[in-house]
């Protein structure tokens, strides 16, 4: 598997976006592990153009982050605009 629990604490450390070791259920932890999800499979995508399920997986794997800071937008606008410049996201 691509993304193991290893890979997951660098990206959590990397982007100092986890409060704690345990803190993976964090909006933040779940946009950045969905960022990076969205960015492998967008490379998956520029060599495999008809795979049509995986386009499908892309776009509800987008849709879910944007659900997300949505709701950190609405809950604090503090987190949502650090989020935002950490992960180099824009609206």
């Amino acid at each position: 598997m691509y993304l193991t629990p290893e890979k997951k604490e660098e990206i959590f450390e990397s982007k100092g976006l986890i409060r704690k070791a345990s803190d993976t259920g964090s909006a933040e932890s779940q946009i950045a592990l969905f960022t990076f999800r969205i960015a492998h499979l967008t490379e998956h995508l520029k060599v495999h153009k008809h795979d049509y399920s995986t386009r499908a997986g892309l776009l509800k794997l987008v849709g879910k982050r944007r659900r997300l800071l949505d709701y950190l937008q609405k809950v604090e606008i503090g987190r949502y605009r650090a989020i935002i410049a950490e992960l180099g996201i824009r609206k």
